[in-house]
């Protein structure tokens, strides 16, 4: 019996000697899960997402690593975690005595702040991770991305007549306001918004040629990036104050509510004019008019997890628009249109050569009261996804869509990609909305 005792102490020596032998043989290599590891696109002083790439050692010997560094040194702005130890950006940015056992793994962290390039466009950003085995082999994996320059704006406040106008993108942190009596006009320019972010208006707003959207150019998922997401930031918000607010060939993406639109008096004034703009991806609502005069022409307003377009009472005008429900998120969605007098009269409601359609059988809803508020409509040479009426007087020349049609919803669009979250609602050919809508 000792001697079987004796005997599983010695199997269990040989198998750990085993286990922990290492070779210096300059034929044993590690292999990566990626040859080059490539980040998003990132602003310049502003910390990038964590990414991450394996370490692999499939020989049947360990391997020890005499370093791993990075070739540029604390230069580029990378930083790096080896297995949970970080590389000592004041030692060269390297680390030493790494161990990886036979068939074992170990996982790397990847992060970057870059440094200014002091350039308009986008600048690569590169460097490799250098691995110097035991054995005098030196393996490397590539570090690349791309660094904007960005103007940051820390809750700005517009307090006399300003011009933007800018290739070089702006990122506003807290909310970007316009005081009463001023008007700020931004023309050309890309308009990041952090997270909890917005742009209040009390005064006036002229744009032209405008991108707005959140600030994550990194990807939820591989396949998503955060620009398909909802609810990046808060909007923009047109105060009672505000009057003679101008959007011209304007994108308005992924923020909560997209568009709100308040008014104190509904007068000959227009409070707000949209003229081939785009409210696209939105957590709220996408314009929400209340005891407002508007007109929109060639807009799309589309995918809101509440109503693309709200309207408590004023004076709305609505020309060759494309209003599309067909938000990812939610199953209990708003419509694409609604209408109500409830809180304010709804003094005209005009809507001439639009689509409005959307996932459900009837998407053009509305909320009146039972007096004699005015509640004033009309559509006219549009198609409509609602039931069939027979009503001459606010109803002319109608495409009314069900969902029993060969061609409805959807199958309108160029691109309606689901499961990548990408949309172009651009009409089809064979589309019965052929010479409606924004496009």
């Amino acid at each position: 019996m000792r001697r079987i005792f004796y005997f599983l102490i010695i199997l269990l020596l040989v198998a750990c000697a085993d286990e922990d032998s290492f070779s210096t043989s300059s034929s044993l290599k590690l292999s990566f899960s990626v040859d080059t590891l490539k980040l998003d696109t990132v602003f310049s002083r502003t910390p990038s997402s964590t990414y991450s790439f394996w370490v692999y050692n499939r020989n049947n010997d360990g391997l020890r690593l005499q370093a791993v560094r990075l070739k540029r040194g604390n230069q580029s702005g990378y930083r790096v975690n080896v297995d949970g130890v970080y590389l000592d950006n004041a030692n060269g940015s390297q680390t030493s005595d790494v161990e990886i056992r036979r068939n074992d793994s170990i996982l790397v962290f990847v992060e970057l702040t870059a440094p200014e390039a002091f350039r308009e466009e986008p600048t690569l950003v590169e460097d490799d991770l250098l691995f110097d085995l035991e054995s005098g082999v030196e393996q490397k994996v590539a570090l690349r991305a791309w660094t904007w320059d960005a103007v940051k704006l820390y809750s700005p406040v517009i307090t006399r007549d300003s011009v933007i106008d800018s290739r070089v993108p702006y990122i506003i942190y807290g909310d970007m306001k316009v005081m009463e009596g001023v008007k700020l006009t931004i023309r050309n320019t890309t308009l990041y918004f952090h997270d909890d972010s917005g742009l209040e208006v009390y005064g006036s707003l002229n744009t032209e040629n405008c991108l707005m959207r959140g600030d994550r150019l990194d990807r939820m998922f591989s396949y998503l990036p955060y620009d398909r997401v909802s609810g990046q930031w808060k909007g923009v918000r047109f105060y009672a104050s505000s009057t003679d607010n101008i959007l011209i060939n304007t994108e308005i993406r992924n923020p909560e509510n997209g568009i709100v639109c308040d008014s104190e008096v509904v007068d000959d004034t227009a409070h707000l004019i949209m003229m081939q703009c785009v409210v696209h991806n939105c957590k709220g609502s996408g314009v929400e008019l209340k005891h407002t005069r508007a007109l929109m022409e060639r807009c799309q307003l589309t995918n809101t997890l509440g109503p693309c377009l709200s309207i408590s009472g004023g004076e709305v005008d609505i020309k060759n628009c494309t209003i599309g429900q067909f938000y990812p998120f939610s199953a209990n969605r708003g419509a694409a249109l609604f209408l109500s007098n409830q809180d304010s009269p709804l003094r005209r409601f005009a809507c001439e050569a639009s689509i409005i359609t959307g996932y459900e059988d009837d998407v053009v809803l509305g909320s009146q009261k039972n007096d004699d508020t005015p509640f004033v409509y009309h559509f006219s040479n549009s198609l409509l996804r609602t039931p069939k009426v027979e009503d001459a007087e606010h109803y002319e020349q109608i495409i009314w869509e069900s969902s029993s049609d060969s061609i409805q919803g959807t199958k309108h669009f160029a691109t309606i990609d689901e499961d990548y979250l990408y949309y172009d609602f651009h009409l089809l050919p064979q589309s019965p909305a052929v010479g409606l809508g924004c496009y």
